[in-house]
């Protein structure tokens, strides 16, 4: 232990205990001022487990779902309009019907719902709403896509083998403040619970799965000079996501990045090669200046066969030296696909290009790339 640092257990000791239908404790890396949330795989869930978290978290008790599973059971968000800063996806919340079921917040009326929300015989009419379990809906690609509590829940359930629905509870001290990092060992050693950070589990992951795959590699003449085109498709969606390079840099050396929500692939392909664009310019105008630096664009919304066509049509113009945007076909940023494109380019240290107040970027030593400085634009 240093004065920073605390050593936590390994993600395969954590998914040994999943197994054995044990709880472990999740906090987002090794930071002494982290918290943390008690996690267990749902399908194994029972009322000794729900009093537990209740009596020992003593925050919310919620169930991280997958997509697929909130629209086979017709869970609809809680609000139409998320102003979460985290992002947090809770659906409405739910009670089991009958089943002897009563007023649904006992331990065995929550630990009842809760195994209907895995059993997949489980219809859409077996759950009244409002209740008194809170589902909250995964991202796709667990924390490789958010470094989440809830992504988190749904990795370890479906690593331990079981379906990708988990339960979650975060930590509390008796006075009702948050439990920080050395309060969460406390916990863990007087409950003989294993501690794992989601950093951790990104890096698992990581090591033996990829959202994303490279499709594709070009020079690119642009309004703001020569530089290096790379398509990367997601594997979970097909999307196609575009980073751009300019010069070289050594295995260890900061790198100015900036990675950027693209409207759609017209709009972006557009504003490289003709139209002008105040961030965009903005952001090139600094890395031309550094002579090196990686523009990542999430491409949240375009088709990905339009994307690969225009790329594909962009690749042959640029035998011309022209630059040329290719004809138009109709048609919160996703920061992990873009730390694995990163991670593929050999970018480790990051001087990251941004205007946002909002600096906490949970997991980047998982994805092996850390942030040296951040550089306003």
């Amino acid at each position: 232990m240093t004065n920073n640092i605390i050593k936590l257990h390994t993600i395969n000791e954590a998914i040994d205990d999943i197994k054995s239908g044990k709880v472990i404790i999740v906090v987002d890396d090794e930071n002494r001022e982290n918290e943390g949330d008690f996690i267990c795989a749902a399908e194994l869930v029972s009322n000794e487990i729900i009093n537990f978290m209740a009596k020992h978290g003593r925050g919310l008790i919620c169930v991280p779902l997958t997509g697929k599973r909130s629209k086979e059971l017709h869970l609809s968000p809680m609000v139409s309009n998320n102003t979460d800063p985290m992002d947090t996806a809770f659906t409405v919340s739910v009670d089991l019907r009958g089943n002897g079921v009563t007023s649904g917040i006992s331990t065995s009326d929550r630990a009842k719902t809760i195994k209907a929300l895995v059993d997949n015989s489980t219809k859409s009419s077996d759950l009244a709403r409002p209740g008194h379990i809170f589902p909250l809906i995964a991202k796709d690609g667990g924390v490789l896509r958010r470094t989440g509590h809830t992504e988190a829940a749904i990795d370890f359930a479906r690593l331990a083998g079981f379906s990708p629905v988990g339960v979650i509870c975060e930590i509390m001290k008796e006075d009702g403040s948050m439990a920080r990092l050395p309060d969460l060992i406390k916990v863990a050693k007087n409950l003989d619970l294993k501690v794992v950070s989601i950093e951790d589990l990104v890096a698992y992951r990581m090591k033996h799965d990829s959202l994303i795959s490279k499709k594709d590699y070009f020079n690119f003449n642009t309004r703001f000079g020569k530089y290096k085109l790379h398509a990367f498709q997601q594997t979970n969606n097909d999307q196609v996501h575009i980073a751009l390079t300019k010069g070289d840099w050594e295995e260890n050396e900061p790198v100015l990045v900036r990675i950027n929500s693209s409207l759609t692939n017209n709009d972006l392909l557009n504003s490289l090669t003709s139209e002008s664009n105040k961030q965009i310019d903005n952001v090139f105008e600094k890395i031309n200046s550094n002579n090196k630096g990686v523009i990542v664009f999430i491409n949240q919304t375009a088709n990905p066969d339009n994307v690969l066509f225009r790329l594909n049509e962009l690749k042959s113009i640029q035998s011309t030296g022209k630059v040329k945007s290719p004809p138009l076909l109709m048609d919160k940023k996703d920061f992990g696909i873009g730390a694995q494109i990163l991670h593929d380019l050999k970018v480790h240290k990051i001087q990251l290009l941004t205007n946002s107040t909002q600096i906490k970027r949970v997991g980047m030593i998982g994805y092996g790339l850390e942030i040296v400085e951040y550089v306003k634009y």
